[in-house]
């Protein structure tokens, strides 16, 4: 998976970087040191501390920074690249889960009329939904899911993915999947479109990240952004238990404003942003509420009974909840599209 070094769903592996337990002293490419706001180079305070992962049991404690200037928000310790390298290798999709009653039944739902049905009502966090034509790059494909959506939709699609091995899957599938780093990459032609499906949160370098995207964009192209919200309602419910922490692999945590800002800084116009609060990402922080154990892998997330369920809950009886935090700015997932002039 390619996030800029990051990703979304990680897994359990056998192979465990374990990082330094909030001492702010770096270990060789393990952690960065105790520095400056990563948007705007600002001065640091420490926000909240004592997260751990609530996923998958690896090891370590952390604290969330915030800029005292701009109010972005990131974490401490930072792992390096080499660590985030190895970290997705060994723990996306829970180890290489395939063909479990989860993976079953989530491949099926992804590609059933059920699934556009689904994010109609619920919000669409992907982008699966918009239909067009040209050129459209999906940065961190996995293996290939979106790029499916993407292709169904009327692109011509292509792909940017570091690990090798969901690399893999998208090429047997068909797709054109580029493998090195964004900064690095010099297409022959630029991009309509360019996805950052739950991208952005995982970057240690977020205004580069935005940078390189607007370098690979036509004049007129867009940028398709989703990323958590920091001033979600759900974190001030579920606090160190809120599954969008998901330490160690979100690093940069964004609000309305600090995105707004960052875009526009940039050079990207006619920018939209609003919230959604997806049912899943509820039904996520429930069960990381109460099932997560410091240091043990929270099984339970690949229930599918129960994530469903769960899921039914937060959807048809808690709506009125869900609609009012995202009216009043407090969703739980910012989705935001700028323009390259």
């Amino acid at each position: 998976m390619w996030r800029n070094m990051g990703g979304t769903e990680t897994s359990d592996g056998s192979r465990i970087h374990t990082l330094p337990e909030g001492t702010g002293r770096e270990s060789g490419d393990r952690t960065t040191a105790r520095g400056s706001c990563f948007v705007c180079k600002g001065i640091l305070e420490n926000r909240e501390e004592g997260f751990f992962d609530t996923r998958f049991g690896i090891p370590g404690r952390y604290t969330v920074q915030r800029c005292t200037s701009c109010g972005f928000e990131q974490l401490y310790p930072t792992p390096g690249p080499a660590d985030l390298v190895t970290l997705y290798e060994s723990h996306y999709n829970f180890g290489g889960e395939t063909n479990t009653t989860y993976t079953r039944l989530r491949e099926w739902f992804l590609f059933s009329i059920f699934y556009r049905l689904w994010v109609r009502i619920d919000g669409d966090t992907s982008f699966h939904l918009p239909v067009g034509s040209g050129r459209l790059l999906d940065v961190g494909c996995n293996e290939g899911r979106g790029l499916r959506m993407y292709s169904q939709n009327g692109f011509q699609v292509e792909g940017l993915e570091l690990n090798q091995a969901a690399a893999a899957v998208a090429r047997d599938a068909g797709f054109v999947v580029h493998s090195c780093l964004l900064e690095d990459f010099d297409p022959f032609c630029r991009y309509d479109v360019v996805v950052l499906s739950n991208v952005l949160e995982h970057s240690l370098d977020p205004r580069r990240m935005l940078e390189d995207v607007r370098r690979l964009l036509s004049i007129g192209g867009t940028v398709w952004i989703s990323c958590p919200n920091s001033e979600s309602w759900l974190r001030r419910v579920f606090r160190r238990f809120w599954i969008n922490w998901h330490v160690p692999f979100h690093i940069s945590h964004f609000n309305h404003e600090t995105l707004r800002s960052l875009l526009e800084q940039i050079g990207y116009s006619d920018i939209r942003i609003w919230q959604i609060t997806p049912a899943l990402w509820v039904a996520n922080s429930t069960v990381a509420r109460l099932f997560a154990v410091e240091g043990k892998k929270t099984t339970q997330l690949r229930s599918s009974l129960l994530i469903f369920l769960l899921m039914a809950l937060a959807r048809f009886v808690l709506f009125p909840a869900l609609w009012l935090a995202n009216k009043s700015g407090h969703g739980d997932c910012l989705l935001a599209v700028g323009t390259r002039r």
